[in-house]
């Protein structure tokens, strides 16, 4: 039987899922209160990826979030529950944070990540991302160095036409491993 899940916007009504999912995937990076500013505020988007059970109970197993600095979005996190990785749902989580940074209209995209997370890496180069610098000692727990990453040109045609394909496949891909896209209202 396939497991629906759908991508929608985060409302206060999920704060307390959303600080247990922060809790599991970034060890208590930002607060309840830090998330509702979010939610709140024009300026960010925070996403959330739900899956739901047998009984149309939700569970939320993803995050992505971004600030949208003038002209820039700046993802600010990016998650997925470790019972429900490696499967393509971050990817499907990161193509549409950048559709909506797109729709906002937003012209690049910048973020950090561990000098470790290799998969991760492998995820933002494959969408254009660029290392473009170093953070020393950014991440306090366990201590490490991020990587800066930047995507310019979001509003370049073939780049739409490459999200759109990626997200298509990842989809794809999904459906084939027991997944079902619940397309949100």
């Amino acid at each position: 039987m396939a497991i629906p899940f759908q991508l929608e916007p985060l409302q206060t009504k999920q704060l307390e899922q959303i600080v247990q999912l922060d809790r599991i995937c970034f060890g208590g990076l930002w607060t309840k209160g830090a998330y509702e500013r979010e939610i709140n505020s024009p300026n960010s988007f925070l996403l959330g990826l739900v899956k739901q059970d047998d009984y149309q109970n939700e569970q939320l197993i993803g995050i992505g979030c971004f600030w949208a600095i003038l002209e820039e979005a700046h993802i600010t996190l990016l998650g997925i529950h470790p019972d429900y990785q490696r499967q393509g749902l971050g990817k499907l989580l990161l193509c549409r944070l950048l559709e909506t940074a797109i729709a906002w209209p937003l012209e690049r995209a910048t973020l950090e990540v561990r000098v470790s997370n290799h998969p991760a890496i492998a995820l933002y180069q494959k969408l254009g991302f660029e290392i473009a610098g170093r953070r020393y000692d950014y991440y306090p727990v366990p201590p490490e160095d991020a990587l800066i990453l930047w995507r310019s040109n979001l509003d370049d045609p073939q780049f739409h036409q490459q999200l759109k394909d990626y997200q298509q496949q990842t989809i794809q891909s999904l459906l084939t491993n027991g997944w079902d896209v619940v397309q949100s209202g």
